[in-house]
């Protein structure tokens, strides 16, 4: 096998494994084929393993336009969230990047939702951004009443572009099972139809966010969705596959689809 790739030649093993390969799920290929990027992921600068430039490397072999990179903001601690000052330095650093990119990489943050509804960045940081990610990190277990005031607050920040992985559930993996919050479905949806801000289908296999029944809702009531994968490594990116295969078996047209658009007009709605 070493003597094959001296030789420049694939070795025959991996040709083998190669030639045996499956994908990830084994429906919404055709809708797979449509996405045309991913609007969440981490990078070590946040609590990410990997550079902005290998996630780069990685979205590029999948055949990604663009890339969204939303690491974590302040309040999260625990993730080494991004101050006002680092956000901007990133952003310095992404536009350097995009001269030599092979994809179009787009400023962003996963910014939590303070327990107030309000976003955990201040509003001149969130302006110089392309997408913002909003998620509930903290007191997932807040009675039902103020979750929903708190999750409506934050997607009626006109920053607000995307609602992360509305339920916060886990449902296996190596960080333990953890229960949906508990919150209005109906109206957080609604909100989110009239704001136009996107319900994020979460690709991670542990999270499958949101649950059958509210992805069936938030389709009825008629929102957006972003197919994304809350990649912290390379490889993650690939469990678009995942999210495509839920957004297929729940019949979401692939034009309520955000990451489906152009990036030109996905950042003009992201604008709003």
């Amino acid at each position: 096998m070493i003597t094959q790739a001296l030789e420049g030649r694939v070795p025959d093993y991996l040709a083998k494994v190669r030639a045996s390969a499956k994908p990830l799920a084994m429906q919404g290929q055709e809708l797979r084929a449509l996405l045309r990027g991913d609007l969440h992921s981490h990078t070590e600068e946040s609590d990410g393993s990997a550079p902005i430039e290998e996630m780069v490397v990685a979205a590029a072999a999948l055949g990604h336009e663009y890339l969204v990179v939303t690491d974590h903001s302040p309040r999260l601690t625990v993730a080494h969230g991004l101050t006002a000052e680092r956000l901007a330095d990133q952003g310095r650093r992404i536009d350097d990047l995009n001269e030599v990119s092979p994809v179009r990489v787009l400023k962003g943050i996963e910014v939590d939702i303070l327990d107030t509804g309000a976003l955990d960045q201040s509003a001149a940081a969130l302006d110089a951004l392309d997408v913002v990610v909003a998620s509930v990190h903290s007191k997932l277990n807040q009675d039902a009443e103020s979750m929903t005031h708190r999750m409506v607050g934050a997607i009626a920040n006109p920053r607000t572009n995307v609602l992360g992985h509305c339920t916060g559930r886990l449902v296996e993996g190596e960080r333990g099972l953890r229960n949906e919050s508990r919150f209005d479905a109906e109206v957080v949806f609604e909100a989110c139809r009239q704001f136009g801000v996107a319900v994020e289908i979460n690709s991670r296999p542990e999270r499958r966010d949101p649950p059958t029944r509210l992805l069936a809702l938030a389709r009825d009531i008629g929102c957006l969705f972003s197919i994304d994968t809350d990649a912290h490594a390379p490889g993650q990116l690939e469990f678009l596959d995942y999210g495509c295969e839920r957004a297929f078996a729940a019949g979401i047209a692939p034009e309520r689809i955000v990451n489906t658009w152009p990036v030109d007009r996905l950042l003009d709605w992201a604008k709003g």
